[in-house]
């Protein structure tokens, strides 16, 4: 799934995404570290894994759009 990075704190090393229809989603430093990010601007363009739903729904990765996710399925 793609969304657009909207905050991050490096100090945390968390901050938060907009998915394609606005709505704002969080992640924390393991999700940024799972990526290998080192950096994250405002407006990037990101790929992004979640797990669960509703009010439960949480970023579990989060890498640059160009990056590959290992896990996501090949074909």
């Amino acid at each position: 799934m793609q969304a657009t990075a909207y905050t991050y704190d490096p100090g945390t090393r968390a901050g938060s995404v907009l998915l394609d229809d606005g709505t704002p989603l969080p992640f924390d430093a393991a999700a940024f570290d799972a990526g290998g990010l080192r950096l994250l601007r405002p407006g990037q363009r990101v790929r992004i894994r979640t797990e669960g739903a509703g009010d439960d729904r949480r970023v579990v990765f989060l890498t640059l759009q160009t990056f590959a996710d290992p896990q996501a399925p090949q074909g």
